[in-house]
């Protein structure tokens, strides 16, 4: 089950833009910088868990995931493209993984496994030197 983040919830800052981009860049705060508290949100706890025990050097030691998007010349683009980059994360720790059932290979596949090692052996004991 996907949970949305609400947006109540995330803090966004603004900031210049790094890289090339000529004036526009010198000028205009177009960067988007997200900030999600994982702790203070109204996600399942074990979302949360999940989201904590994640290895992503977005999510600080403190539980707070930060995002920064600057792909786009327009602040909207680059705060929507944020979120959408949060939900994602969000999405990937609601999913629950499916346990894994342990199982034994059958008997023809075990048979088969020792003829075709026993076919094996035999061509490599015929490249054997021959004693006359």
């Amino acid at each position: 089950m996907a949970y949305s983040v609400p947006e109540h919830e995330v803090e966004f800052t603004a900031a210049r833009a790094q890289g090339p981009g000529g004036q526009n860049v010198n000028k205009v705060s177009s960067a988007v910088q997200l900030r999600f508290d994982i702790r203070a949100s109204s996600l399942p706890d074990t979302v949360k868990e999940r989201l904590l025990a994640m290895q992503d050097q977005r999510v600080t030691k403190d539980g707070v995931i930060v995002i920064k998007a600057q792909t786009s010349r327009s602040q909207d683009r680059n705060r929507a493209e944020a979120m959408e980059r949060l939900q994602l994360m969000v999405d990937e720790a609601s999913h629950t993984p499916k346990p894994r059932r342990p199982t034994r290979p059958s008997l023809g596949a075990k048979k088969r496994r020792m003829q075709a090692k026993t076919i094996r052996s035999q061509v490599k004991a015929n490249r054997a030197k021959v004693d006359e």
